[in-house]
C-alpha cells in the first residue's frame, strides 16, 4: 500500500463529523479503495502517536469497536473519545450505525 493511499484514507477519516462513526469499508470506498477495508485498518494502525486524524471514529461493519480486545489500551481510548463526542457505546462495545453512522452521499443514495 502506498503512502498516497494512506493519505487518501486519512483524508477520508478526517471527513467523519464529530459525534459520528464510520466503518472501515465505508472509509475505503470514500478513499477510492473499495474492497480494501483491511487496508484502512493498516493505515490507521500506522498513525504516529499524537496524530490529529480521528481514528477513533472508525468501527467495524457490525457497529463494534474493533480495538476493545487490544492489549494496547486503544479500545478504552476509543470508547472514551467516542463517548466524549456524545456517541453511545453499549457495554458490549457496540454503536448504533443507524443513529451515529456518518451519512456519506453514497450511503444516502443506497438507502433510497
Amino acid at each position: 500500500m502506498s503512502a498516497t493511499s494512506y493519505q487518501r484514507i486519512y483524508a477520508a477519516v478526517r471527513r467523519i463529523p464529530r459525534g459520528r462513526v464510520s466503518t472501515y469499508g465505508t472509509i475505503a470506498r470514500v478513499a477510492g479503495l473499495a474492497g480494501q477495508a483491511r487496508q484502512v485498518g493498516y493505515a490507521l494502525s500506522a498513525l504516529p502517536a499524537g496524530s490529529k486524524v480521528p481514528w477513533h471514529r472508525v468501527i467495524n461493519a457490525h457497529g463494534r469497536l474493533s480495538l476493545e480486545r487490544s492489549a494496547s489500551g486503544a479500545g478504552i481510548t476509543q470508547r472514551l473519545r467516542l463517548v466524549g463526542e456524545g456517541v453511545v457505546v453499549d457495554s458490549a462495545g457496540r454503536v448504533s450505525l443507524d443513529k451515529f453512522g456518518w451519512r456519506t452521499r453514497e450511503s444516502q443514495r443506497r438507502a433510497r
